[in-house]
């Protein structure tokens, strides 16, 4: 019975954890942002990847790619950028996927900085790639597309400048 009921007790727990980072990257990304000149790309250079970093560098890659994923998406649904919600929903959720893939390796437990680095830069690559692919398929032009890596890069750059420290600092904190 009682192995019932701390089993429930995890799950309600993961969920809760799950619902609440999903909710961090959906702020982050909402209303820690600067848009960028539609001259470069016309976009959003955010803090919602700091937050897709750090969620899964201290939770691992199944609940940052859950953050990751949701979080984003359901900023693209509601903004003027819906139509880039599931492409969103698929590059995020790899990158946080990839991220605690890394983190999580080899018993680290997210607490190399390291594998955090190397994960956060692997996931990086992935999202440029992704954006680009998506950039062309949405609008079918490849010079758009590059101008947006430029942008892709700083928030990138900044999520990791960030992320990682707040990650050490809050391992620390959470069991």
């Amino acid at each position: 019975m009682q192995a019932v009921a701390k089993s429930k007790k995890n799950i309600t727990r993961d969920l809760v954890e799950t619902a609440l980072l999903i909710a961090l990257v959906f702020i982050a990304t909402r209303f820690i942002n600067i848009r960028l000149p539609i001259a470069s790309s016309g976009g959003l250079v955010h803090l919602g990847n700091t937050m897709l970093f750090i969620s899964a560098i201290v939770f691992g890659k199944k609940k940052g790619a859950i953050a990751g994923g949701f979080g984003m998406a359901l900023f693209d649904l509601l903004s003027e950028w819906a139509i880039w919600a599931p492409f969103t929903f698929i590059v995020r959720g790899v990158m946080g996927y990839i991220i605690g893939s890394i983190a999580w390796s080899n018993d680290k437990n997210g607490n190399s900085k390291i594998a955090n680095i190397v994960g956060i830069t692997i996931s990086g690559i992935w999202m440029i790639f992704g954006y680009y692919i998506t950039e062309v398929i949405l609008y079918g032009n490849h010079i758009k597309a590059i101008a947006s890596i430029p942008g892709n890069i700083t928030q990138i750059v900044i999520g990791l400048v960030i992320g990682v420290p707040a990650a050490k600092v809050l391992k620390r904190y959470i069991k």
